[in-house]
Order: structure tokens, then sequence, then C-alpha cells
């Protein structure tokens, strides 16, 4: 498993992260998503053999924001 966290761009409120998580957490090989709201970040848990960055990043724009990758 690995762990990435992301900047996520356009929340304006805690029922946008709730929607980032479930989005992501739909994914084949995501763990877990955690986003923050007070922070603007999302941290995602997934295996790597089934869930890429460019993938959690099209879930995340598909879902209505904008992210980047942060350096952990």
């Amino acid at each position: 498993m690995t762990k990435k966290k992301f900047k996520i761009i356009g929340m304006h409120c805690t029922s946008c992260a709730m929607t980032i998580d479930m989005d992501l957490e739909d994914l084949p090989g995501v763990k877990m998503a955690q986003t923050n709201y007070a922070r603007q970040t999302t941290e995602v848990e997934f295996d790597p053999k089934r869930a890429t960055d460019s993938l959690i990043l099209e879930t995340i724009k598909k879902s209505g924001y904008t992210a980047v990758p942060l350096e952990t």
C-alpha cells in the first residue's frame, strides 16, 4: 500500500470533503481517503498496482475539484 497527499483546490465546505472521500473510496485499490477541508488536502492510501496518481486526480476532477500531488 502507498499513501500520498494531494492539495485540493475548490472545496467550499465539509460536504465537499465528504464527496471527495466517497468518490475516491469507490475506486478499486483505494483503501482509504481522508480529506481535510481546513487544510484543503486529501490523503489517499491505495494499492499502486490497482490505482494510480492519474486515476486519483481524474476522480477528484470528476467530483468537481482540482488537485495536485504534494511532496511528503
